[in-house]
């Protein structure tokens, strides 16, 4: 029994600047599509702004609500920076929602996605042929190779060799 306590072991950590740059960009674009979609009835009083701000353009209200999703996506990415990539001996986890099985991983690779941007990747052994996006390199705050290090030293762990030749 381990009494409670988590084994938590912390591999990778995110940039914090990155983090908060998207969270202004969104919540600028929010407050601006907000003005834009209640500037027509501004003057009109509380219940027609309410009602234009939810059924004027819904082109503008689904916008708002992706610029408010995408802050509350960077928001929780930030509160996680410092412990985003974990691992508790079983499993590999990618902050709140993402986790593989360690005994599954077999390498992380660096690829470049459709938009060209450089990202760490997941190479998991489950008849797919698709990588899993573990973290975006201009967000990462440690060198890749030490984080390709620590999955893999994880991974060597859970499949039995000597720490040793794991590092060798």
């Amino acid at each position: 029994m381990t009494g409670g306590a988590s084994r938590k072991i912390v591999i990778g950590r995110l940039k914090a600047k990155p983090l908060l740059a998207g969270q202004l960009l969104c919540a600028i674009a929010a407050a601006a599509l907000f003005v834009r979609q209640v500037s027509v009835a501004w003057g009109d009083g509380a219940g027609v702004v309410l009602r234009m701000l939810l059924f004027g353009d819904l082109l503008l209200s689904a916008g708002i609500v992706l610029a408010l999703f995408g802050f509350a996506a960077f928001f929780r990415a930030w509160r996680r920076r410092d412990a985003f990539i974990w691992h508790d001996g079983a499993r590999l986890y990618r902050g709140p929602s993402e986790s593989w099985p360690l005994p599954l991983i077999r390498d992380v690779v660096v690829s470049k996605g459709e938009l060209g941007i450089a990202s760490l990747r997941l190479v998991v052994d489950d008849d797919s042929e698709v990588t899993r996006e573990l973290v975006k390199l201009y967000l990462l705050a440690d060198a890749p190779e030490a984080v390709r290090g620590g999955v893999m030293f994880a991974v060597a762990g859970v499949r039995g060799f000597p720490a040793g030749s794991a590092l060798n």
